[in-house]
């Protein structure tokens, strides 16, 4: 278990931080602990399918953009998605500077999460067209040899030859918030969600730039590119996960180191995960695992659309994804079964 050792000593500091914070202010050495260990559950059950699709990506990749993916991608993820991300939307949405918001964060939490929440059929538009379009693509992708649905998803794949079917879906589904949302929110919705399919095809065209054969100096300069294109895509992916863990921490509590604290632990732990089932091979183990991530990404995306309307509790969401990864697992283990000779050493 050498993958999660860093997972456990960022724990450990993270709990020491979380027990000092707490026995500075109200609420007391335990009620800390718990509230860390929670928002650190719901962060890694919101974004397990996250750490099955990361390890499709990851297991392409160099072994330098794997430990810049470690290093690096944690710190944007932890830092940057799930403390300064808010701070962002707070500071955009109030019309306030990045000071005042933080100030705020600190001294007047409750209204601090008022203003991250209003903002949340905007971020879930963003976020939920990337991953919508993450999952469509995925659907649709012609070079896919397994299919978990068997002949329903070989049908899908022959609409693969419409190059933009799932761009086409993706702005359908964002055109038809026109007819559901409030009216006061219908053009921030509209302009969050073409900006996030914007965002998907220009990460998906950072990478088809770098994906020309080479040789020699060349080949290993297009793997470098492509090991950055598929980094960015890593990071643009996770960030999309954050939202919905973000928004849901405040329900936990309002108090934003907490938050952040325990986020961080659960974040690591995706990360841990994402490398664990690289180096052990499981996607290849369990041959549905990434169709059934992928399934809870096309969930999420859909819930995330609604979540501009109204807002679905994140233990739904929880329960969602596992349950597709579960029958993902389920399914694997009996081709396993059923078809031994594919899995002979």
């Amino acid at each position: 278990m050498k993958e999660f050792r860093v997972s456990f000593l960022v724990t450990a500091l993270c709990i020491g931080i979380a027990g000092w914070w707490g026995t500075q202010h109200e609420m007391g050495l335990w009620t800390a602990l718990w509230l860390v260990t929670v928002l650190a559950v719901l962060e890694v059950s919101l974004s397990f399918d996250n750490a099955v699709v990361n390890a499709g990506v990851l297991k392409d990749m160099s072994e330098f953009w794997r430990q810049a993916f470690l290093t690096i991608g944690i710190l944007v993820a932890v830092f940057g998605m799930r403390l300064v991300f808010p701070i962002v939307i707070v500071s955009f949405s109030g019309g306030i500077s990045a000071v005042e918001t933080m100030q705020m964060a600190l001294n007047n939490p409750n209204q601090y999460s008022q203003v991250l929440v209003e903002a949340y059929p905007v971020i879930s538009a963003f976020g939920g067209m990337f991953l919508m379009l993450v999952f469509l693509n995925f659907l649709f992708d012609s070079n896919k040899e397994t299919h978990w649905l068997g002949a329903f998803e070989e049908r899908l794949t022959k609409l693969a030859k419409f190059s933009e079917i799932s761009v086409f879906i993706a702005l359908c589904a964002i055109f038809s918030t026109r007819w559901w949302v409030p009216e006061a929110e219908q053009s921030r919705v509209f302009v969050a969600g073409v900006m996030g399919v914007l965002l998907y095809l220009a990460v998906d065209a950072v990478g088809a730039l770098f994906e020309n054969e080479e040789e020699g100096d060349a080949a290993v300069k297009t793997i470098q590119r492509s090991g950055f294109a598929s980094f960015l895509y890593l990071e643009v992916l996770d960030a999309s996960f954050s939202f919905d863990g973000v928004i849901g921490a405040f329900a936990i509590t309002k108090d934003v180191v907490i938050i952040m604290l325990g986020l961080a632990i659960g974040a690591m732990f995706v990360r841990s995960m994402t490398v664990y089932l690289v180096n052990r091979g499981t996607l290849s183990e369990y041959i549905y695992l990434e169709h059934g991530a992928h399934y809870a990404i096309g969930a999420l995306a859909a819930i995330m659309l609604l979540g501009t309307r109204v807002h679905v509790p994140e233990v739904i969401t929880g329960l969602i994804g596992v349950a597709f990864i579960g029958a993902a697992v389920w399914s694997s283990l009996r081709h396993r079964k059923n078809h031994p000779e594919h899995y002979a050493t």
